[in-house]
């Protein structure tokens, strides 16, 4: 069997690890992960170095799933001792003594098709995060949520039709999206100057920018996959949940859509920011949950009749809803971990990919 260098310099081919976090210096104690990518350089943490000179025994070594063997070896030469390729096990290459180290590996000719991960360039999404951060604020992050909310939230899963595609842009017109046009405006400035560094739909950019709103506002750190197409016409009307829905219309909606009861709750939670009446309304936390238990709005006095949304106050009223809303209410972690799970289901679908 042909070496991994003889494979990887007859076709050209290099991949990095996408496991960082996985790769070690097994005669040493600093982690490698994924800092900063520039030119395939991966930067290591500042954690205690392997002894130097490092030990000749030292090798580093991958342990993602399905990857046991590839690593380097080490060997002494007449410049002296490295890290070097090694024979048909992998094909990782390691700058000995350096800081910055240079992962390659024939994962096409190595591993079968299906251990085989489509990974997101980290820069792109960082350029969008950086663009969005650079002119949202609190007081405009709700919006901007929404504004996700309303593009993702028309998928139909038995019609196959809708969902996070930035076909929002089309629709501004319809009454349940008033008020979106100051957000679509903010985006559009982000768009125009992300466009002149790397190309970005509108449904990747809105999704990348809701989660910036959530993180912006406390709330968790949120990955988004990029890579999504967009519509070129507006969605079919009547998909988005109504405000004036009771619980079990609600749940029915939403199961249209291929979520569960506890994903709807966890994503009800969005409300905690914005002019709803829930708490501080630049921040996300899981004040929502608490303030629904309290049940404020059956007071007749002041503004507390008027928090939250019919729809936000039909949950509290559904036994299986109440469950998750004292979970909770109990438990931002909890909230915190489920939101996070379900905002990833919700950018993800309907959305048609690159490549697919």
């Amino acid at each position: 069997m042909a070496t991994a260098t003889a494979l990887l310099q007859s076709l050209g081919l290099s991949a990095l690890c996408w496991h960082p976090s996985s790769l070690f210096w097994t005669g040493g104690t600093r982690r490698i992960r994924r800092r900063a990518i520039d030119g395939g350089r991966w930067r290591r943490d500042r954690e205690p170095e392997p002894p130097y000179p490092r030990p000749f025994s030292s090798s580093l070594r991958c342990q993602c799933h399905g990857v046991e063997g590839l690593e380097t070896e080490s060997r002494r030469d007449s410049g002296g001792s490295k890290s070097t390729i090694g024979s048909g096990k992998g094909c990782f290459s390691s700058a000995y003594g350096r800081r910055n180290v240079i992962l390659m590996a024939m994962v096409p000719l190595i591993l079968p098709s299906h251990q085989i991960v489509e990974v997101v360039d980290s820069r792109e999404v960082s350029v969008i995060q950086t663009g969005v951060r650079n002119v949202l604020s609190k007081t405009k992050a709700a919006g901007i949520l929404r504004m996700a909310f309303h593009d993702a939230g028309t998928f139909d899963v038995n019609e196959n039709s809708g969902g996070m595609n930035g076909s929002i842009i089309y629709e501004l017109d319809r009454p349940e999206n008033a008020g979106l046009g100051k957000s679509l405006k903010i985006l559009q400035k982000v768009k125009k100057e992300i466009d002149q560094i790397q190309q970005v739909s509108w449904a990747d950019l809105i999704a990348v920018a809701g989660a910036v709103a959530i993180l912006l506002c406390g709330g968790p750190e949120i990955p988004v996959r990029l890579g999504r197409l967009d519509a070129r016409m507006p969605d079919p009307q009547g998909k988005l949940p109504r405000e004036s829905f009771d619980a079990s219309s609600l749940k029915r909606c939403f199961l249209e859509k291929g979520f569960s009861t506890q994903e709807l709750v966890a994503l009800s939670g969005a409300h905690t920011i914005g002019s709803k009446g829930f708490g501080d309304p630049n921040v996300f936390d899981n004040a929502y949950y608490k303030i629904l238990l309290e049940k404020p709005w059956t007071s007749s006095a002041g503004m507390s009749s008027m928090i939250g949304l019919p729809s936000d106050r039909a949950l509290v009223e559904d036994d299986e809803c109440l469950r998750w809303i004292k979970i909770y209410a109990g438990d931002q972690v909890k909230f915190f971990d489920d939101f996070r799970n379900a905002y990833i289901k919700l950018v993800d679908s309907g959305a048609l990919w690159e490549g697919a």
